[in-house]
């Protein structure tokens, strides 16, 4: 049976090739390896605990969810990157992930949670709405999105999301 657990040190290698993996149906090999070097392994360093894993009964990983608690504002909890296998997309991976890191960013105190994406990933800002997380006043709007110029960097837009916690989420 799957099962969400903590992310390991040691699963940052696996993480990395199935980033590459799982997005080379999207993008030629060096985007999917440029996109994987989003995910250096100081994550796992330091964020193994606040970072989860999908994992079938053979113990493979076939999701993720890389995130972290803001070290400056005890209030916050940040998603970084998430991942499902193309196989596993639409079968509530991603879903079942995100609730979990909600789930424990409210039982450690955190209030809020934070996650971006691009202007153009359609299927991760519907994602994040369908989750309850409402989208942050922007200094642009695209497509009638509020947008954030840019944000990591010179042409790298991003749409922000913030999600309140409850206790118990």
């Amino acid at each position: 049976m799957p099962r969400i657990c903590p992310a390991r040190v040691g699963d940052h290698p696996t993480i990395v090739v199935c980033v590459q993996k799982w997005w080379g149906d999207s993008r030629t090999p060096e985007e999917a390896r440029e996109l994987s070097l989003l995910l250096p392994r100081l994550f796992l360093q330091f964020f193994a605990g606040t970072s989860l894993v999908w994992e079938d009964e053979g113990r493979e990983i076939t999701g993720f969810l890389i995130g972290f608690y803001s070290a400056d504002d005890e209030d916050q909890a940040y998603v970084h990157f998430v991942g499902v296998d193309p196989e596993l997309r639409g079968r509530g991976v991603a879903r079942a992930l995100y609730y979990e890191f909600l789930r424990r960013a409210a039982e450690a105190g955190r209030s809020e949670v934070r996650a971006i994406t691009s202007p153009g990933n359609t299927g991760s800002i519907a994602f994040h709405r369908a989750l309850g997380f409402t989208l942050e006043a922007g200094d642009d709007a695209v497509g009638g999105l509020p947008v954030h110029r840019d944000y990591d960097g010179p042409g790298q837009d991003r749409v922000c999301f913030r999600k309140t916690l409850t206790p118990g989420q």
